[in-house]
């Protein structure tokens, strides 16, 4: 009966994601297509001028195709696993004291804005993902679409981790203020760390041997590069086991900054 209330409760919370989402089609359409699109298409442009002027068919052992293919594909991955709105919201909720509704009902805020996420983001991926995909085909450029699900799974499983993470930090309203500023400053550093402005198969062999350890590269470069042909399912492998351990990681530290938290908090506000 637990099991069928919880599962019930986080359905209705995946439902409340899609309809607010979905209510304001205009911002939805900027945020889910225009904008990676957009960031997309700047990223193609400036591969196109790199190869142009250097006048080589290939750059550190990939070919311009599989640039061009990594610039579309890595706009749309980054988008899909970043985490902007739901941390600003949570982080609102604590400091204007909205968190007083929720501490009232039978569900908690981890699980209440966790399952809005994660709606929230498989909607954004299935409208999202179409247009790269088209446009893979259009271009002639490397696309392995029977790739596509385990490159999915892994992107899911790395958004419970950033949400994890981006938990701690609204949990810090509780004692801090402008806690957003740490939203921004996060979010520019996983850029770097992701694969998100560069693939991370151009840096010097012992850079990178660390950087595709760390969970962080599999919100971007993981599962484009898999997508793509960068590599192969041994990186995969590796982002499983490594957002593991960052969960086990992260997670006892969510739950302490959670209940420190709500020893400081007076429960003022709206």
């Amino acid at each position: 009966m637990l099991c069928t209330n919880f599962f019930r409760r986080n359905l209705a919370f995946v439902r409340l994601a899609v309809i607010t989402n979905l209510e304001y089609r205009l911002n939805y359409f900027i945020d889910a297509v225009l904008q990676p699109l957009m960031t997309a298409g700047i990223e193609v442009v400036l591969w196109i001028a790199l190869f142009q002027a250097t006048q080589s068919q290939q750059f550190a052992g990939f070919s311009r195709e599989s640039y061009l293919s990594y610039a579309l594909w890595s706009g749309f991955m980054a988008r899909v696993s970043s985490n902007w709105m739901y941390e600003f919201r949570m982080i609102f909720d604590i400091e204007s004291g909205g968190i007083n509704t929720i501490l009232t009902r039978p569900m908690s805020f981890f699980e209440y804005y966790l399952s809005q996420f994660l709606g929230y983001k498989g909607i954004t991926t299935v409208i999202s993902f179409i247009f790269p995909t088209l446009l893979s085909f259009y271009l002639d450029l490397p696309c392995q679409l029977e790739r596509f699900p385990l490159a999915l799974l892994l992107i899911f499983y790395y958004l419970i981790l950033l949400f994890i993470f981006s938990f701690i930090i609204a949990n810090l309203a509780f004692k801090l203020t402008r806690v957003g500023s740490l939203t921004i400053a996060k979010n520019f550093i996983l850029m770097i760390l992701s694969g998100e402005l560069f693939p991370l198969d151009m840096l010097p062999s012992q850079l990178k041997k660390f950087m595709l350890y760390l969970p962080f590269v599999n919100g971007t470069f993981a599962p484009t590069a898999f997508l793509i042909g960068r590599t192969d399912v041994n990186q995969i492998s590796i982002g499983f086991v490594s957002i593991t351990i960052g969960i086990l990681c992260l997670a006892p530290l969510a739950i302490y900054s959670w209940k420190k938290g709500l020893t400081n908090y007076v429960g003022t506000g709206a």
